[in-house]
Protein backbone atom coordinates (compact mmCIF):
# COMPACT_ATOMS: atom_id res chain seq x y z
CA UNK A 1 0.00 0.00 0.00
CA UNK A 2 1.22 3.49 -0.84
CA UNK A 3 0.25 6.83 0.68
CA UNK A 4 0.23 9.50 -2.00
CA UNK A 5 -0.05 13.27 -1.67
CA UNK A 6 -1.44 15.73 -4.19
CA UNK A 7 0.36 18.79 -2.86
CA UNK A 8 -1.78 21.11 -4.98
CA UNK A 9 -4.79 20.17 -2.83
CA UNK A 10 -3.10 20.51 0.57
CA UNK A 11 -4.22 23.57 2.51
CA UNK A 12 -1.98 23.03 5.54
CA UNK A 13 -4.57 22.01 8.14
CA UNK A 14 -2.18 19.39 9.56
CA UNK A 15 -4.93 16.94 10.51
CA UNK A 16 -3.20 14.14 8.62
CA UNK A 17 -0.09 14.24 10.77
CA UNK A 18 -2.11 13.78 13.96
CA UNK A 19 -3.03 10.27 12.79
CA UNK A 20 0.33 9.18 11.39
CA UNK A 21 3.30 11.39 12.31
CA UNK A 22 5.62 8.62 11.16
CA UNK A 23 4.13 8.74 7.65
CA UNK A 24 3.45 12.45 7.13
CA UNK A 25 5.53 15.42 8.14
CA UNK A 26 4.61 19.07 7.94
CA UNK A 27 6.89 21.58 6.28
CA UNK A 28 7.74 24.95 7.81
CA UNK A 29 4.44 26.41 6.53
CA UNK A 30 2.31 23.51 7.79
CA UNK A 31 1.83 21.74 4.47
CA UNK A 32 2.02 17.95 4.30
CA UNK A 33 5.13 16.16 3.12
CA UNK A 34 5.15 12.37 2.81
CA UNK A 35 7.83 10.64 4.88
CA UNK A 36 7.01 7.07 3.81
CA UNK A 37 5.36 6.49 0.43
CA UNK A 38 5.23 2.74 1.07
CA UNK A 39 3.13 2.19 4.18
CA UNK A 40 4.97 -0.11 6.61
CA UNK A 41 3.29 -3.33 7.74
CA UNK A 42 0.99 -2.70 10.65
CA UNK A 43 0.46 1.00 9.80
CA UNK A 44 -2.29 0.51 7.19
CA UNK A 45 -5.08 1.61 9.57
CA UNK A 46 -3.15 4.75 10.52
CA UNK A 47 -2.60 5.52 6.84
CA UNK A 48 -6.33 5.15 6.16
CA UNK A 49 -7.16 7.45 9.08
CA UNK A 50 -4.56 9.90 7.86
CA UNK A 51 -6.05 10.06 4.37
CA UNK A 52 -9.61 10.23 5.71
CA UNK A 53 -8.72 13.15 8.01
CA UNK A 54 -7.76 15.43 5.13
CA UNK A 55 -10.65 17.82 4.45
CA UNK A 56 -9.39 18.45 0.89
CA UNK A 57 -8.67 14.83 -0.05
CA UNK A 58 -5.04 15.67 -0.72
CA UNK A 59 -3.97 12.22 0.51
CA UNK A 60 -4.98 8.93 -1.03
CA UNK A 61 -4.07 5.30 -0.70
CA UNK A 62 -3.08 3.07 -3.59
CA UNK A 63 -2.48 -0.67 -3.56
Amino acid sequence: MKLLLDSTLCQGYGLCQEHAPDLVDLDEWGYAAIIAVAVPDGREAAARDCAAACPNSALRLEN
